[in-house]
Parts: structure tokens; sequence; C-alpha cells
């Protein structure tokens, strides 16, 4: 087992960052203050240069590097924050960036790594994919590779966040964040258990990326088959050797959450805070809303990111209005008659609901003969109001199915 990071490395790393990163604002949230019954607060790195945490590692490790291997550029993998992170902190420093992303990586990731400078290059579908690319450019050209997590002095740049947390809520009992390969959450623990040994630390990863779970049972890094999950800024297959190290000697628990409970916390932080969160970011919140989870109030969850393509966000809030029983889709099949579509939509108005969108069929094979199907996108104020409008139309003599959502 490698040796762990110590405070003072955590300490130096922040002499390097004075002035070059925001301390992001740590702000009091009154709906998980209340959902939990204790004081909880909100660490924005969300609102962080690049729009996420990473370039306190990014930065950190590359002012590190020798005139001559700056010379040679830097190259890196990301699927989208990491990437951002080198690519502004290349530029700072001097130096050229190349970054591998997988292929689909979001458009304004994409476009925002290119605006601070670096070149981009697409391997494969995964970050895996993209840091074994990485490597070979590397080995290649010389250019010297910023890890995504498993490196000391990009363990040591994210750890400068947990020291922003102690300064700036000293009784914190518990620390909740994402997790992809443990960088963030690694420097966090060293910080915190060195100055608070007493403090929960509490990683959060993807249902359909859990490579931590897997891997704390064996006792040694497990690499996923696969991943599936719409937070793709910790879609991590494998956990790194360093970073593990950190995580099983230092973290208290880590826990998972489904893309429905990402969803969900996109809405709440959206809807209640006014902060616009990548699914990735809002992993802690996810969890703190979904998981019964053993907390040391007070609690602190971390915002790690903000980086969200404009059409996932869409999607997500529709996903997560669904999901709070705010969105319904619905099919209603009735008689082809004149007047008809108009007496389901005037149903429908006389509940308040607001329709979306309608689509009206009468060619399927599945209808019989003088049958029309209506596909009506609806919103409601809530579950109760979603039950008592679809009671309401079946009562009518409609036949209607529930397409998605939940009455």
């Amino acid at each position: 087992m490698r040796d762990l990071l110590s405070l003072a490395d955590i300490e130096a790393a922040r002499k390097l960052l004075a002035g070059v990163v925001r301390t992001t604002p740590l702000d009091h949230s009154m709906p998980l203050s209340a959902t939990l019954g204790m004081p909880a607060f909100l660490k924005c790195e969300n609102q962080q240069r690049a729009g996420s945490y990473k370039v306190r590692g990014a930065y950190t490790r590359i002012s590190r590097l020798s005139p001559e291997e700056r010379a040679r550029g830097v190259v890196a993998a990301s699927a989208g924050n990491h990437a951002q992170g080198v690519a502004l902190a290349a530029g700072l420093l001097g130096t050229h960036a190349t970054v591998f992303m997988p292929e689909g990586a979001p458009l304004p990731k994409v476009a925002a790594t290119k605006g601070y400078g670096a070149e981009i290059e697409y391997a494969g579908s995964t970050v895996d994919d993209s840091l074994a690319a990485a490597r070979e450019f590397a080995d290649r050209t010389g250019a010297v590779l910023i890890h995504p997590f498993d490196h000391r002095d990009v363990i040591a740049g994210q750890g400068t966040v947990g020291l922003e947390i102690l300064e700036q809520c000293p009784e914190v009992g518990t620390i909740v964040t994402a997790v992809g390969g443990g960088g963030l959450i690694s420097g966090v623990a060293v910080a915190a258990k060195a100055i608070k040994p007493d403090i929960r630390i509490i990683g959060v990863q993807a249902a359909g990326a859990a490579a931590y779970p897997l891997s704390l049972a064996a006792g040694a890094p497990v690499t996923l088959a696969e991943s599936a999950t719409i937070a793709d800024g910790i879609a991590v297959m494998r956990p790194g050797d360093l970073t593990f190290a950190h995580v099983a000697d230092l973290v208290d628990d880590v826990v998972t959450v489904t893309d429905e409970d990402l969803s969900a916390a996109l809405l709440v932080l959206l809807e209640r805070h006014k902060l616009v969160v990548e699914p990735a970011g809002g992993a802690a919140v996810a969890a703190l809303l979904s998981a019964s989870l053993p907390l040391k109030p007070p609690v602190v969850g971390i915002l790690s990111g903000g980086n969200i393509d404009p059409m996932l966000l869409m999607r997500v809030i529709e996903h997560g209005l669904a999901s709070a029983g705010r969105f319904l889709r619905l099919s209603v099949r009735t008689g082809d008659k004149p007047g008809e579509l108009a007496r389901i939509l005037a149903e429908i108005a006389r509940h308040r609901a607001n329709i979306v969108d309608v689509m009206h069929t009468r060619q399927e094979p599945r209808l019989s003969f003088g049958e029309v199907e209506v596909q009506l996108s609806v919103e409601t104020r809530g579950p109760d109001h979603s039950q008592t409008l679809i009671g309401s139309l079946r009562e009518s003599g409609y036949a209607v199915t529930l397409l998605s959502g939940t009455p």
C-alpha cells in the first residue's frame, strides 16, 4: 500500500492555489435541513473556475512540473470536468494541453475545453478508454500525463475543498461527496480527518457505475465490466490504486444512488436552491434525500460540478418531475367521434392540469376500428393531483394507460 497523504500536503497545495482558485460558498440548505432534521449545508464547487473542483488538482499537478516537462506539454483523459481543469491550468502555467475525451462527451464540456486552449482527441466510449489512449500518447510524445485522480498532487489539490469546509463550518460532523475515481474524497478525507478525527466521510457513487463498493468488499480495486449512468463525471470503471488506499483507510461509507435519485436531486437544487448542477455534482444531495445515512450534524454535501449539457438538463428536469409525480405521459383511448378530443382536453383543464403536448393517432394496428388514441404529456401539482386526474378520466369512460410518471 502506498503512503497516504498528510495534512501538510493539502496545506502546501493550498499555498500553490492561492489567487488561482475561488473559495467557493458554503450555503445553508433549508430543504435539506428540514428533510434530515439537522443543519445541512452545500459546498458549491459548481461555482468554481471551469465549473468544478477539478482545476484544484490539475493546477497543483502542473505547477510542480519542471520547465523541461512543461515544454513537452501535458495530456489528460476526461469526460469533461478534468478536461476543463487541465486546459485552464495549462493555459495559466504556459504549457500545451492535449485532452482525450470519450466519443459522445457532452458538447458544452468539449467546447469549454477547447475554449481554454486545449487540443481535443476522441478515444473510445468511456473515460477508461480515453485514459488508455492518453497514456499511449504520453509514451509516444513525451507529454506528461495528468491523471484525473490517481496522483498525490491531484489528491492534494482536491483536498483543499476539505480545508475550506472545516474553516467555513468548524463544527461539521459529516461530509458527503460524489465519488468517481476517488481523488476528491481522498483529499477531503485526509484534510478533514486530520483536523477533526471523529468526522464522518461518506462517498456516493451512481448505481450504474459503482466500482468502490465491490472493490472495498474485495479488498482491492475491481474493474467493472460496464457502466450505465447519466452521471458521466463519476462513471469510472476502476478505482485508482492510490485513491483506493485512501478510501479504504479514511472513508466511513460509500453508498449508491440511482439515476432517478440523481434526477430528483437536480430538480430540488434547481427549483429550491437556484443552483445549476450536473448529475455527478448532485450525487451527495441525491444520497441525502434518498438514502438512510448515519449522519452526525451538521452535514455538508459537496456539489462537485455544474457543467451540464442543456439538452440533458431538459431531460433530467422532465425525469425529475415525473419521479416527483408532477409530469405524466398518458395514453387515452376513445371513440373516433367529432369533439371527442376537445372533451378529453376540457376534462384535463377542469382539473387545472397543464397540457404540454398532444399526439392524436387513429391509424395504428393495435387500435380497434372506430377507436383513436390520444397521447398527452401533462404537468400536475403532485401525486395526489395526478391520481385525481387519472381517476376522473377513467370515471368519464376513457381507457387510460400511464406511459411514464408516478401517479
